[in-house]
């Protein structure tokens, strides 16, 4: 019970972290890649190699997470946890993707796919609609004189 008050049960369950992320250079690693030292029970995997986890002595909200692939480096996002898994990760259901039967699984359905939006990979539609403004080119403007000054 002293323990508990000096702080003691933090750092046992510290060490534990510790221990289950794979020693001290994985450790780091994952609090570089993911800002914090979490273990749980690996609930399953997605096709593109994500891993989702569990910890029921978490906050609510805070039980579930995903351990992003390791060939994403540092360049992950929200957007990558894929379909079928949203609902796990958002706690709309206790249901696994693979336990849920409702599911849709149609030939006709998409495969998933990120949102490319602020990369040079981005959705930019073509139109052959001349703008209706055009932006100003200070360079073009030099050879002209100006009309106002020339009374």
């Amino acid at each position: 019970m002293a323990a508990r008050y000096i702080g003691l049960d933090k750092l046992k369950i510290a060490l534990r972290d510790y221990r289950n992320s794979g020693g001290l250079r994985a450790s780091l690693y994952k609090l570089y890649r993911m800002s914090t030292l979490k273990t749980g029970r690996l609930v399953g995997q997605d096709k593109y190699g994500n891993k989702y986890f569990e910890d029921s002595t978490q906050f609510f909200g805070r039980n579930r997470w995903v351990e992003f692939a390791e060939y994403r480096g540092e360049s992950y996002d929200a957007s990558q946890i894929p379909a079928e898994w949203y609902g796990w990760m958002h706690n709309r259901t206790d249901l696994l993707p693979m336990q849920d039967p409702s599911r849709p699984k149609h030939p006709w359905m998409l495969d998933h796919s990120e949102n490319l939006s602020g990369t040079k990979c981005a959705y930019m539609p073509y139109s052959t609609t001349k703008q209706k403004i055009e932006a100003w080119d200070p360079k073009a403007s030099q050879g002209k004189k100006d009309c106002a000054c020339s009374n």
